[in-house]
């Protein structure tokens, strides 16, 4: 008859649990990053695009058809000033944002790896016993046949 096919011990969950990275940085952030993020995150929008440029096309035509002063004319060195030091502080600030979002994406990058190590683990394990089934499954077949043989002596399997 053969001997009877052993199953693979149960599989173990012996893994720490899979981390929410995106909470596990908001929890870390200081208030300088938060800031930074902030701030990055204004500086790239349309709502601060169209405003800047609302304040700029005003500064400009405010400027050429003054009534009274032009208090920056012809060619607007303060708002060239205004711009460069908006420009000297935002730049640095969105540089930080940009750096710790690197980090962030390395961190999620090493923590998919993980993910993908458990899962081929789990994978590999699954597929032990489902080749532990089939060959009970065979097995059983095979007893199954022979006890057909044995009980019924003249008959072949397709006679049924």
């Amino acid at each position: 008859m053969g001997t009877v096919p052993k199953f693979p011990e149960p599989f173990r969950h012996e893994h720490p649990p899979v981390l929410d990275l995106n909470a596990v940085m908001e929890r870390g952030l200081t208030p300088g990053q938060r800031w930074a993020d902030r701030v990055a995150a204004y500086v790239g929008s349309w709502p601060f695009l169209i405003g800047q440029t609302v304040v700029l096309v005003l500064w400009v035509v405010v400027n050429i058809v003054a009534f009274t002063s032009h208090w920056d004319p012809y060619p607007f060195i303060l708002l060239n000033l205004f711009l460069s030091v908006q420009a000297a502080y935002t730049a640095p600030v969105i540089m930080m944002s940009q750096n710790r979002q690197s980090m962030k994406d390395r961190l999620e990058a090493h923590n998919d790896f993980q993910i993908n190590q458990k899962t081929e683990e789990e994978v590999r394990a699954i597929l032990d016993h489902l080749e532990a089934q089939n060959q009970a499954l065979t097995h059983l077949a095979q007893q199954v046949e022979a006890l057909r043989v044995h009980a019924f002596p003249g008959r072949r399997s397709a006679d049924r």
